[in-house]
């Protein structure tokens, strides 16, 4: 029998034990555990999957990594062609870890309605393109189909529909600009994304790169740039490397965390948010452990008396005031981990908690729900609090039999 654990749990079972003083202070240090635990897995389920989130519509409308011209041109518009006769076109076989490889181009226009107009880039994308990755953001239509001949079938964001009164099923002109005048094209609304993200929202829509191909009077080989596209994103920029070994001295590589640094290096703050939330909570938690154990063990000093006096060693009293910490700590991890879970749950599915998409880029909390960092979360609390613990238990060595016996 495990004399320490026995005793523990009798102390913890007796009746006395919610009605003693320590009552109300181990309701506390229960509450902070539980509360402490629901702040971290929140903290760390949203940081995360704000961070995953952003990712995935960044490279969603733009690839992993981007291949171009060499020039100073900094706007997203394509202004020199290059070949899509590359060695790494189709299949860029020649690093690992390349997903997949697409070709687009861009071009300034204005759309023209009865009523308004609105500056726009327009980007023509293939049969190569990678529709997969956008296709959660269409909230109403459907996607061009730019597999058979040339049409005139275009995806616009709801924010520019929203200015323009367009909706699935209309038709606008948009003027391409050049040297001596401009082009004009008619294209057909099949389809309406939301992204959430305004730069993108704001600015594109998607369609046959065949109509750049000919506004700008290139060949059907020549293309504005190529989306690449990773397996793993912890290792876009060792591949981004590689993939800049691997493409022709003319041409220029660049990851989206490089032509996006302002946005990735704001996401790199949230790891800091987390790490300052987590330490926090910890120390809360712990805190209030310390403060618990140290009333628990001034109640009992009479029993730790008279254990001493019957011949028991001070490690064995203190691992029963351990015991009884532990069951707390479990207690309060219970608690909190079940409301934790249920509150990302309910957001999952729901959605209730709302942000401003110009400020975060989503429309709502993303959550990152996922087992394994919910258990290391679990156990670094333990083994803090359970480390920690072990200072104040050491008062208990310090405890004279014979005055323990006589306390009052």
């Amino acid at each position: 029998m495990n004399l320490e654990y026995f005793i523990a749990k009798r102390l913890i079972t007796a009746k006395d034990y919610k009605s003693s003083i320590s009552a109300p202070i181990i309701k506390i240090a229960i509450s902070a555990i539980a509360i402490g635990m629901i702040m971290m897995i929140v903290s760390v389920a949203t940081g995360i999957g704000l961070q995953q989130k952003i990712r995935e519509k960044v490279s969603a409308f733009n690839g992993h990594i981007i291949i171009s011209n060499y020039d100073n041109n900094q706007s997203e518009v394509t202004l020199v062609p290059i070949s899509k006769k590359q060695d790494f076109y189709p299949k860029f076989t020649s690093v690992s870890g390349v997903e997949h490889i697409q070709a687009i181009a861009s071009k300034a226009g204005i759309i023209r309605t009865e009523t308004a107009f609105e500056g726009i880039i327009f980007k023509g994308v293939g049969t190569d393109y990678k529709w997969n990755n956008i296709k959660e953001y269409i909230v109403e239509g459907r996607i061009p189909n730019n597999k058979g001949d040339l049409n005139e079938e275009v995806v616009i964001s709801q924010f520019i529909a929203n200015r323009l009164n367009l909706k699935v099923g209309d038709a606008f002109n948009t003027f391409f600009m050049k040297e001596k005048g401009y082009n004009l094209r008619n294209f057909d609304v099949v389809g309406i994304f939301n992204s959430g993200f305004q730069e993108f929202d704001a600015t594109y829509i998607i369609g046959d790169i065949r109509h750049m191909q000919r506004i700008n009077k290139w060949a059907p080989d020549q293309i504005g740039a190529f989306e690449v596209f990773v397996d793993d994103f912890n290792t876009i920029e060792s591949t981004g490397e590689q993939v800049y070994a691997q493409t022709a001295s003319t041409l220029d590589s660049k990851t989206i965390i490089e032509k996006y640094s302002y946005i990735f290096e704001w996401l790199q703050l949230f790891d800091f948010n987390i790490i300052v939330i987590l330490v926090v909570m910890i120390l809360v938690a712990t805190i209030n452990m310390v403060v618990a154990l140290l009333v628990l063990i001034l109640e009992r000093t009479q029993m730790i008396g008279i254990l001493k006096a019957l011949g028991a060693n001070n490690w064995l009293v203190r691992k029963i005031f351990l015991y009884n910490a532990f069951y707390l700590i479990v207690r309060g991890l219970f608690w909190g981990n079940l409301i934790g879970i249920s509150l990302l749950l309910i957001q999952q599915q729901f959605g209730i908690i709302k942000l401003p998409p110009e400020n975060y880029y989503v429309n709502q909390a993303p959550v990152y729900l996922n087992w394994g960092y919910i258990l290391l979360l679990n156990l670094l609390t333990v083994t803090v609090c359970f480390l920690v613990l072990l200072i104040p238990s050491y008062i208990i060595t310090k405890i004279s039999p014979v005055k323990a016996i006589r306390f009052d």
